[in-house]
């Protein structure tokens, strides 16, 4: 007996809807079809025991079992169910009326209990587009694939469970969530505030320019100056995710496998790995691609503590990625695109000894230890980060001051105000949605200068030996100042805040 049940396969952050035929004929056999790998072929092993501890069987008999489309590489134990249901309707264990009206995923483990599956919602999605009724999964994974709405979602424990529902023994209810309410979920009183920190005026205020436009960030200082402590509090002054931004995030976070018994995302991702990562792990990839940090941090931040101890190599692969927001890994057999649009904020000592250009510590390092140093971070890597800030110290006065700085909240206000203009100036693009995303031909129609601001500007590069690179950045970051100030032109005191921040651009940092 021939029978058809369905799975589905997730490249990338898009699903592809497997069809799993099952047919059962006279002889001793068990033939896998279809590219499965390894995890796959051993499904065979853990559907017999699974079967038998739930008074079920694995009958004697030659079954082979296509997995459609055959050109598709299929990988992972997810199909453990498919196949268990199929193997049973073929062999008139269970009814098979109903069973082509639903998708059926999960991994089974000897006892019949199902474990977690990844890219729980592209499945979601795309069995809803195919008109498919119900998806049967475990019931960890529940959550992310109940955001699709109209889509019948049963979350199961055990296999026994989706034996009797097809049996007519057991009526299961589909979860349903309210994916506005869900969205809506958002914390109060973020677990990093502004409020705790004292006295880096200076730098948080970068820090709000910065996440009111979008802008890449490096932050250089001494050990102990607080860099990671800021960097951890910049999600909290970010504008909420839209509900289609919490949709892509959560799609990507449930492709990796990192979202367990959740919903939908609705805070924005902070990712903080290691300068011990590899290229793969930050830009995704492997035999099996699967996304990297970079594209795990999409609409959120991504956070590389102590920048120059990465492998310069490491570095290198972000460049694409930075420009283009998104990264693709191409095989033999296929091209996976993750998007990446993310902000990025990085940290650095500015020398070996971490204390260069520091006036209350001992200069350690000579100055071509620091060039070195500085010169592991490539110039078109520099390029593309906007704003260079120092972070100094804070002073024992400041440490005991028991006044409450700013908090995140009225931070935030103000940066969501900055980033209505800008949504509003790129209302008729479809690509760019705030200040960093320009490219040459928008900087020159939004970022023009009067006379004042351009003799500024130019005194400026030639004073301070800024390089060519800084000057679009500049004008960037001197766009979104204007925009925190409500203003519609770019003024002399704009430029003058913008020129601060380019302090790797100066003569004696990179030589």
């Amino acid at each position: 007996m021939l029978v058809k049940v369905f799975g589905s396969a997730v490249f990338g952050v898009e699903a592809t809807t497997i069809t799993v035929e099952v047919n059962s004929d006279k002889g001793v056999g068990y033939h896998l079809v279809g590219l499965p790998d390894n995890a796959v072929k051993e499904s065979s092993y853990r559907i017999a025991a699974a079967l038998k501890n739930n008074n079920y069987e694995l009958p004697v008999k030659k079954f082979t079992i296509n997995l459609a489309p055959a050109d598709i590489r299929k990988e992972g134990s997810a199909y453990d169910l498919t196949i268990a249901i199929g193997i049973l309707a073929a062999t008139n264990q269970i009814k098979a009326e109903a069973i082509h009206q639903y998708v059926i995923m999960g991994e089974l483990s000897l006892d019949g209990s199902l474990q977690p599956i990844k890219g729980a919602l592209p499945i979601a999605i795309k069995a809803k587009e195919e008109g498919f009724k119900g998806f049967f999964l475990p019931k960890v994974n529940v959550k992310e694939a109940a955001i699709v709405q109209g889509l019948d979602v049963y979350g199961v424990d055990n296999v026994l469970q989706v034996i009797n529902f097809f049996e007519g023994k057991e009526t299961l209810e589909p979860t349903v969530i309210n994916t506005r309410e869900e969205f809506n979920k958002t914390l109060d009183f973020p677990e990093f505030d502004f409020n705790d920190v004292k006295g880096q005026d200076s730098i948080k205020r970068c820090m709000e320019i910065a996440a009111s436009g979008g802008h890449n960030i490096i932050l250089i200082g001494p050990p102990g100056s607080g860099k990671t402590m800021l960097a951890k509090r910049l999600p909290s002054i970010l504008p909420p995710m839209t509900l289609k931004e919490a949709l892509e995030t959560t799609k990507i976070h449930s492709v990796a496998g990192k979202i367990k018994d959740a919903g939908l995302m609705s805070q924005r991702p902070f990712r903080n790995p290691h300068h011990s990562a590899s290229g793969a792990s930050l830009v995704g990839g492997g035999s099996y691609p699967q996304p990297g940090e970079i594209s795990l941090a999409h609409n959120g931040v991504l956070f590389l503590d102590e920048l120059p101890e990465f492998k310069r190599e490491v570095l290198e692969v972000m460049r694409q990625p930075l420009e283009d927001r998104e990264v693709t890994i191409a095989r033999a057999r296929f091209t996976i695109t993750y998007p990446s649009s993310f902000m990025l904020v990085a940290s650095m000592n500015p020398s070996p000894s971490g204390y260069f250009n520091d006036p209350s510590a001992p200069m350690t390092s000579s100055q071509a230890e620091m060039h070195r140093y500085m010169s592991k971070i490539s110039g078109p890597l520099l390029d593309r980060i906007d704003i260079h800030i120092e972070v100094t110290p804070v002073p024992f006065e400041k440490l005991t001051d028991k006044q409450k700085s700013e908090s995140s909240f009225e931070i935030r206000k103000r940066v969501i105000a900055a980033r209505e203009i800008q949504n509003n100036r790129f209302e008729h693009l479809t690509t760019i949605h705030y200040n960093a995303q320009m490219n040459v031909k928008q900087i020159r129609e939004y970022c023009a200068l009067d006379d004042a601001s351009l003799e500024l500007l130019k005194n400026a590069m030639e004073r301070l030996n800024l390089s060519a690179r800084a000057y679009d950045r500049i004008l960037k970051v001197a766009r979104t100042i204007a925009d925190l100030d409500a203003s519609e032109h770019i003024n002399s005191h704009h430029i003058g805040e913008a020129i601060q921040y380019r302090s790797l651009d100066r003569d004696g940092w990179l030589g």
